[in-house]
This record gives C-alpha cells, structure tokens and sequence, in this order.
C-alpha cells in the first residue's frame, strides 16, 4: 500500500482555544534523546498518548512512518486587520509598500520574520517570492544562505537539504509571504486611517 504524506496546516486566531474542545494528542519532537511537545501539531486519531500530559508518545516523522497524520494549529494574528472576504480580496489586490520592510518597528509588528529586521533590511525584498526566500533562509534548513546573492540564494533555496534538518518547502513560503503582505496592507491602512 502507498503511504501517503498529509501536510495540514490550518490558521487560527487562537489555536489553543480552537484545540480546547478537541479530542486530541499533542504531537512530541525527539531530539538528543530529548522530548519537547511539538509547537503546532495535534493528532485526532487514536495515537498512544500520556493521559497527564495529552502528550502522543510517538515522535511526529515516527508516528508520520505507522501512518498517523498529525495537523498543524497555528495562531496567526495575521488577519487581526481583515474585516471581511471582500476586505481580504482588497488587502490581496493591493501592492504592498516593499520599503516598510526597512523599518524595524514595522517589521517587529509582522508575522514569522518579526524578529528578522535586519537580514530584511539587508535583502530588501520586493516580491511575494524574494519575500518567500527570505522566509525560508531564516529556517535552520537554509540558514547558511544568509549572507548569499539573490542568485546564489535562488539557486538553492528550494532544494530539499538532504538530511532532516527543517526547512520551509516554497509552497509554504509563498503561503506565507502572501499572508505576511496582506498583514502588511492591512496595518498600513489602519496607520492611514489613525492620521
């Protein structure tokens, strides 16, 4: 029988009062011998789990191979300035202003790189793709890209590493940087709107 890989993430505003009422294990990491709960990952099957902890007892990419699915909650306060569908559709319309991204104080406001002014100030992104790069270089998959030409970064960077280290894929990054500009359009209306 084929395995099947799952890959699901889904955004929220709150993820841990979305899990509350949820049936499920929180996924585990098990690094150097070392267990931490996974950040965003659930289990709605009936995976082994500590009842005191609602810990699954199985690391993810182990429990990935006996073929449970884990799925990815994630808060994303990326939307706090989305009122509506037809809002969103505007936000998305909308070209982001590129230069903000030189703004600390901006950037400490975004969603996945607020902590990352600096290499955003370096590489200056003008594009939902550049963007996406540098979203995938600031994970420890590419990391060693910092510090690389825009060509020597494109040439590389959605290449799978070839041992587990986690990396973004460019499907993710792109998802992202998408997001991240309607975030941005979004909190360049509200300062407009507080002027």
């Amino acid at each position: 029988m084929k395995k099947i890989n799952f890959d699901i993430d889904i955004d929220f505003p709150n993820r841990d009062k979305a899990l509350e009422k949820l049936d499920h294990a929180r996924a585990i990491i098990v690094r150097d011998k070392k267990t931490e709960k996974h950040n965003t990952g659930a289990y709605f099957q009936a995976i082994p789990k500590d009842p005191a902890t609602n810990l699954a007892t199985i690391d993810y990419k182990e429990a990935e191979n006996l073929g449970y699915f884990k799925v990815d909650f994630l808060t994303a306060g990326v939307y706090d300035g989305v009122r509506s569908n037809e809002h969103l559709t505007e936000l998305l319309k909308q070209t982001p202003r590129w230069d903000l991204l030189c703004e600390r104080d901006f950037v400490e406001l975004l969603f996945h790189i607020g902590d990352y002014a600096n290499l955003l100030k370096e590489y200056k992104p003008t594009s939902v793709q550049q963007l996406a790069m540098i979203l995938a270089i600031i994970r420890p998959g590419k990391k060693h890209l910092q510090g690389k030409s825009w060509k020597e970064i494109e040439k590389e960077v959605w290449i799978r590493p070839t041992d587990d280290t986690y990396f973004f894929k460019k499907s993710h990054s792109i998802s992202y940087a998408v997001a991240i500009t309607v975030q941005m359009n979004a909190l360049v209306e509200q300062l407009e709107e507080m002027d």
